[in-house]
């Protein structure tokens, strides 16, 4: 079984030669995932990386933990941008554009929105949820903010936000994933639940 590290990660072997397999694996999924999304086969990722499917699931033993491996770092750096915007910015408008950013990015990425569906699911993978509790964190904090400013209405949670987030880019997928629908859709979301609505 893989070791699991901070985070709810694997944690990176120790060994070279496995620590050098482990980095190509984490690799070639990048690119996979990116080009054929989250249903990319595991075989051909492997094959890509040079390694058998054995040495894949012992690093890696189901989808979701390889997943989780290589988009950790976006989650992280998604929480850190939380709080550069709630510094930046009053409260209300730090919330709006951390929301933005997560869903431009969701929309980018599309093994991402996978990820983030099994993290404010209530049924995600563990895993998964693990490594996103960085972003529901951040998330808590931004409404928080908000809703002591009065620029949120008080009964909204961070979970039900970043669900409705979520339903904001699989519509605008839905309707040709146009950027300016997403934009449209999230503005029509977030004056809903302003205060004064």
């Amino acid at each position: 079984m893989a070791q699991v590290g901070a985070a709810g990660r694997p944690a990176k072997p120790k060994r070279a030669d496995a620590r050098r397999n482990y980095e190509r694996l984490l690799t070639e999924a990048a690119a996979a995932f990116a080009e054929k999304g989250p249903q990319a086969s595991l075989d051909d990722i492997a094959k890509r990386a040079g390694v058998g499917s054995g040495t894949l699931y012992r690093h890696f033993p189901t989808r979701e933990a390889l997943m989780e491996a290589v988009y950790v770092d976006s989650f992280e750096a998604l929480a850190e941008r939380a709080k550069a915007l709630s510094a930046e910015l009053p409260p209300g408008a730090a919330l709006f554009a951390w929301l933005e950013e997560l869903g431009d990015q969701t929309v980018r990425v599309k093994a991402l929105k996978t990820l983030l569906g099994a993290v404010v699911a209530e049924n995600g993978a563990p895993i998964v949820i693990k490594c996103g509790q960085c972003l529901k964190t951040a998330a808590a904090e931004l409404l928080a903010a908000a809703q002591e400013a009065g620029e949120m209405r008080a009964d909204l949670t961070h979970l039900e936000l970043l669900r409705l987030n979520h339903a904001v880019v699989e519509a605008a997928q839905l309707a040709g994933g146009d950027p300016r629908g997403v934009t449209r859709y999230r503005r029509l979301m977030l004056e809903g639940l302003r205060t004064s609505a």
